[in-house]
């Protein structure tokens, strides 16, 4: 039976290392995608994203050889006058590392930023999850992300 415990400190690990951390980009396992890895033990991590300021992606766990979990998401720009992709990155890294450095990838969270407010909403655990995050900037959503994922059970 996999370590719910050790899964969700890997996550937050990996997370942490990669887009937040400033990984190193990995070669794309698909034509067009962004891949971004992360490995630790029997842990490995793969986050793999198309597009840039509308982007579609999936973040993969394995423990010794085998998919335990996954992550699908898709976020935009909502109102570019407000925000361009640039900013809502340095936004979301700022949040997400605040985050990270709690010991949870999940869980409310709002956090004030010179480009604008970054909230996040979320149901579930990391075993089945889903939630959503925008940055609002003068009192408008200028950005979104839906996320939702869990365990993968064969």
């Amino acid at each position: 039976m996999l370590d719910i415990a050790m899964l969700n400190e890997f996550v937050v690990e990996a997370k942490a290392a990669t887009y937040v951390g400033g990984g190193v980009p990995r070669v794309p396992c698909r034509p067009g995608a962004h891949d971004i890895g992360y490995e630790c033990g029997d842990w490995r991590y793969l986050d793999s994203y198309f597009g840039g300021t509308d982007f579609a992606g999936q973040e993969v766990v394995w423990f010794a050889g085998e998919p335990v979990w996954v992550m699908n998401y898709f976020g935009w720009i909502v109102v570019p006058e407000l925000i361009d992709g640039a900013a809502a990155g340095a936004v979301i890294k700022a949040a997400l590392s605040a985050m990270y450095q709690q010991g949870r990838f999940l869980g409310g969270m709002g956090f004030d930023h010179a480009f604008g407010r970054y909230i996040d909403h979320s149901e579930g655990n990391c075993e089945r999850f889903s939630g959503n995050e925008c940055i609002m900037v003068d009192d408008r959503k200028a950005y979104m992300l839906d996320y939702r994922g869990g365990l993968v059970i064969p």
